[in-house]
């Protein structure tokens, strides 16, 4: 069915503004995909707070121009569907892989995290990326050890202070 150009820049629009928002995005080719492997894909996607759409390629390459993720222009061929991470920098990749392992059909041809155009071989480097959760996590963790010893330190602060001011007074 044709679309008409009030709908096609309906559908520029809603890319665009998708795109500003996602951290990150992944393509991937579904032909020979039913229509309940897409339903189920799109199901998982809803779940992990990731915006998937299949769209024309000119009107994705339209929508993408002006976008951080404008260097996927050159990847843009073929049947594609479109995963934008939106909660997590690694959620569209993630959610590509898992489904991958129990559809061979559905093939990651690009990703894209904002700094320029990734391939499929990146698929599992970009699916680690850990989501905001993840990473503050880490970050305390790392802070742990040394705030240990900090507090520690000013456990200890008052107690040396108060002895050093009775040694002083005990001089005089």
């Amino acid at each position: 069915m044709a679309l008409g150009l009030a709908a096609k820049k309906e559908i520029v629009a809603e890319i665009s503004d998708v795109a500003s928002q996602a951290l990150s995005v992944a393509v991937a080719e579904y032909r020979g995909m039913e229509v309940a492997e897409l339903t189920d894909l799109r199901v998982k996607a809803r779940e992990q707070g990731v915006y998937l759409r299949v769209v024309r390629n000119t009107l994705a390459k339209r929508a993408l121009s002006e976008s951080k993720f404008s260097d996927l222009d050159s990847a843009l061929t073929g049947p594609l569907i479109y995963g934008f991470s939106i909660e997590a920098p690694g959620g569209a990749a993630r959610l590509f892989k898992d489904f991958c392992k129990t559809n061979d059909k559905l093939n990651v041809t690009a990703l894209s995290i904002g700094s320029g155009l990734l391939g499929p071989e990146k698929l599992d480097a970009v699916a680690s990326l850990p989501t905001r959760d993840e990473a503050l996590a880490r970050l305390l963790a790392t802070f742990k050890a040394p705030a240990e010893k900090f507090v520690q330190t000013i456990n200890e602060v008052p107690g040396k202070f108060v002895r050093v001011l009775a040694a002083i007074k005990d001089e005089k």
